[in-house]
């Protein structure tokens, strides 16, 4: 991992055989980040997404170990229990041009990844829905 500020931006690379969901909660945690935003491209051979089903309130799960471009990383940034909480979604193609898309939980970069980062001003923390109880983490206004 690389990374240069530019104001309220971050441009970061994340290196070969890093993982992109761990390497931007570092970057949070140093740069002591709370609340942005994220999107990103690159190129993995390691990849678990998911869809989250809100009747049931779980994930389901998708693994994937092969060669894949990251079409589209993009998310958010926010604050649960005093940790950055990340919420990312991806794109992805392999070979063939089969597309696969969902909830990010962990990607390996194969060869680089390029991540933009745009720092808030701000504070949005995390709690448990209990709205609607669909069982996700959902934003809390101060």
């Amino acid at each position: 991992m690389d990374y240069r500020v530019f104001g309220n931006q971050i441009v970061l690379r994340i290196d070969r055989g890093e993982e992109v969901m761990e390497t931007i909660v570092k970057l949070c945690e140093k740069e002591k980040i709370n609340l942005g935003s994220i999107v990103g491209l690159g190129a993995a051979d390691h990849l678990v997404m998911g869809l989250y089903d809100v009747e049931k309130q779980e994930f389901s799960e998708i693994k994937l170990d092969k060669p894949l471009e990251i079409t589209s990383i993009v998310g958010n940034i926010t604050e649960m229990d005093g940790k950055p909480y990340l919420h990312v979604h991806i794109n992805a193609s392999d070979a063939e041009g089969h597309t696969y898309g969902g909830h990010l939980k962990a990607v390996r970069i194969s060869g680089t990844s390029e991540i933009f980062i745009t720092v808030i001003d701000g504070h949005v923390g995390r709690e448990k829905d209990s709205i609607t109880n669909t069982g996700l983490n959902l934003f809390k206004f101060d």
